[in-house]
C-alpha cells in the first residue's frame, strides 16, 4: 500500500472521517433514507443497496479512492460518506500525489446545512495540504447540479469551466451515460484563506450562529 493511503482517523468538532467499513451500513442505510430530495445528480444508496454501495467503493480502493465514513459527532452516527478520488503524482515520485480529489460526498438531510460538509472539507484539505503536500485538490460536480456549485463556491474553491462528458452520469434514468462535469479547485497559494473562511464557517455552526 502506497503510504500515503494510510490515512489516520480525521477528528473535528462536528464531524470525524473514519475509514468506511461494513460497520457503519446500518447508520449509512437509515441516513441514505431520509429526505432525497437533494440526491438528483449524486451517488447515494437506498437502505438494501448499502451494502453493494460500500463493495463498490472497496473495489475502488485499487484504483486510488480512499473512503470515508462521515461520523457526526453529535450522536456517534454515520451519516454520509466522502473520500479522497484521484491521486496524481510527481514522475518518478509516487509516495504522495502532487494533487487528490475530493468526491463521493453525501449527507443525509438531517446531516445537511449543519456544518459537517464544511469541516469535512476542512479535514480532507488540512491533511491533504499539510500532512500529504499537495500542490492542488481538485472538486467536481454535474453542471446541472446548482446546490452543489453553489456550496463548492461557497467553500472558497476556484470555478475553472465544465469539461463535457467527463465523468459518469449518477441521475436517474441515465444509467451508462456521461455527464458534463463541472470542475473547481484550491492550490496551495490559496490554502492559508481557504482554512480560514472553513474554520469560521465551522466555528459558527459550533457556537449555534452559522455564517
Amino acid at each position: 500500500m502506497r503510504p500515503w493511503l494510510e490515512i489516520p482517523v480525521l477528528k473535528g468538532t462536528l464531524v470525524g472521517l473514519e475509514p468506511l467499513s461494513a460497520a457503519h451500513a446500518d447508520d449509512l442505510a437509515r441516513a441514505g433514507e431520509e429526505d432525497r430530495g437533494s440526491y438528483d445528480f449524486t451517488l447515494v444508496p437506498r437502505a438494501d443497496q448499502v451494502g453493494s454501495y460500500i463493495e463498490g467503493q472497496f473495489a475502488r480502493i485499487e484504483q486510488g479512492l480512499v473512503p470515508f465514513a462521515q461520523i457526526r459527532r453529535g450522536d456517534g452516527r454515520a451519516v454520509g460518506c466522502t473520500a479522497y478520488w484521484d491521486p496524481r503524482f510527481w514522475p518518478g515520485r509516487e509516495r504522495n500525489p502532487r494533487a487528490v480529489e475530493i468526491g463521493f460526498t453525501w449527507l443525509g438531510a438531517s446531516a445537511q446545512g449543519t456544518g459537517l460538509n464544511a469541516e469535512a472539507k476542512l479535514l480532507l484539505m488540512t491533511h491533504a495540504f499539510e500532512e500529504l503536500g499537495v500542490a492542488r485538490v481538485d472538486l467536481k460536480t454535474d453542471a446541472r447540479n446548482e446546490r452543489s456549485r453553489r456550496a463548492l463556491q461557497a467553500l472558497g474553491a476556484t470555478f475553472e469551466g465544465v469539461l463535457r462528458n467527463w465523468s459518469m452520469s449518477w441521475a436517474p434514468g441515465e444509467e451508462g451515460r456521461l455527464r458534463d462535469s463541472a470542475m473547481y479547485s484550491v492550490v496551495a497559494e490559496e490554502w492559508s484563506r481557504v482554512k480560514a473562511r472553513l474554520a469560521a464557517r465551522v466555528a459558527g455552526h459550533a457556537d449555534g450562529h452559522p455564517a
